[in-house]
Parts: structure tokens; sequence; C-alpha cells
């Protein structure tokens, strides 16, 4: 049996407040309304409150100006690169990468990926782990991440490569639809069945690009960690200045 597990306060305030900035009623250049006023109007504490609109911030649709308080951006903005680890991670078809489906099955949900989520701590996910090789050489190490109740009716669960993009399989079997991505990279050390796939030597690092793909409400649908070993990696990016 299969439970729904409702989001956390700040995040379905969060949710919330982008509705509004997406329909038009906290337009783009205008202030939000402030702590207290929020608090007054959704009933919520001020600490709720404030992680829901640094969530905002965090994934772009807010910013804060000193003086004139907390500003809506409207939608984030889709910049072009080159390089899209979160593109690639919703959008690889497994039965056709190079490399092998590793790990599939339901899990505690990771510290990292659970506020992404929306989910308490120790909520169960399904996970699927793909091991990207090149030559021979494990090169990249791909773990999405998927509310229980998002997979069912889905072939998601197999323990086979699925033929198909995740995103492609979600948006025709659960009729949702992949809106955007949030990326955020940060180094760490290594679990002992990442750094056991990736061939890592003890204390050589990885480079973790943790990806959180949404709905046009800011649901997230998925969450991809992708990790990288930093010591065979050189980052590149080339933009223009205003």
């Amino acid at each position: 049996m299969a439970y729904e597990v409702e989001p956390p306060k700040y995040v379905r305030l969060a949710q919330t407040l982008q509705r509004r900035i997406e329909d038009g009623t906290y337009a783009p250049g205008t202030r939000v309304p402030s702590e207290n006023q929020l608090v007054q109007t959704f009933g919520m504490s001020r600490p709720t409150v404030v992680r829901a609109l640094e969530l905002l911030k965090r994934d772009g649709w807010l910013e804060s100006r000193q003086g004139y308080g907390t500003i809506v951006r409207a939608r984030p903005e889709v910049v072009e690169r080159k390089d899209r680890r979160g593109r690639e991670a919703l959008e690889r078809d497994e039965a056709r990468s190079a490399g092998r489906l590793v790990d599939v099955g339901r899990v505690p949900v990771p510290a990292r990926v659970a506020s992404a989520l929306g989910l308490p701590k120790g909520a169960e996910v399904l996970m699927r782990r793909f091991l990207v090789e090149e030559d021979g050489e494990a090169v990249e190490l791909v773990s999405s991440y998927f509310p229980v109740g998002m997979v069912e009716g889905t072939e998601l669960e197999a323990d086979a490569p699925l033929s198909g993009s995740t995103r492609e399989h979600l948006e025709a079997r659960k009729k949702v639809r992949f809106d955007h991505v949030t990326e955020r990279v940060s180094a760490r050390l290594p679990e002992a069945r990442e750094a056991e796939l990736l061939e890592l030597p003890d204390g050589v690092p990885v480079l973790s690009v943790l990806v959180v793909a949404r709905d046009a409400s800011g649901r997230a649908l998925q969450v991809s960690d992708v990790l990288l070993p930093a010591d065979r990696q050189e980052l590149e990016d080339t933009y223009r200045l205003n």
C-alpha cells in the first residue's frame, strides 16, 4: 500500500506564492507582501514564511533589494549552455546510452533530496541509479529519485534499462508536464557505494549537480543527483557580458 505524504507547510506556501507570481497577482518588479502580512494572510508561523521566501529566492522567483524589500523576478530566466547536466539526466534513454543500470528500488529519501521533493525525513522514494561509462571507464553516476505516488502505473520500478527518457515516460503515463529545472552544484565526499561504482580512491571528492525538475506549479517531479569525479573534471562556461 502506498501513502501520499503531504509536503511541509513552507513548501505548500512557496507553491501558492509561485502560482500568484505566474498568474500576475504579484507582478514582476513589485514587492511581495511583508512577512507580517503573509503570516496573517495564511495563518502560518514566521519561520514557515521565511523558509518559503528563501525557497523562492533560491529558485530565482524572488530577490531581496536593500531598503526596498523582497521583489518579484517572475519566471527564472532560462540560460542556454552547451553543457546541461540536468537536461541529460532527464532525457537520457537508458536502453541506448553507454553505461548500465546499477540500482533500482525504494529507499529512504536522502536529506539532500528530501527538501527538494518537499518530503519529510525518512520518507520512502524510488531511486534509479545509472552509471555512465566511456571506453569502459566510469565517468558519471546519476541517482534519480521519484515520489512513490509518481511511479505507480509506470515502469520506473522495473529492474531493467528504461526505453526512452524518464521525462517522456512520466509525461505519457502520469499526464504531468515538466516545466523548468534548477541545478545546484556542490562538492562532497562520495558514499561507499558511490565511490565503488565510480572507482574512486579514498579521499577523492565528487562534484554533485543536484537537478530538480518541476512542473509549472513548482511541484518537484524528479530529483537527480549527478556525480562527477572531481579529479577528472574541467568545467568551462562562456557567457556574454551586457
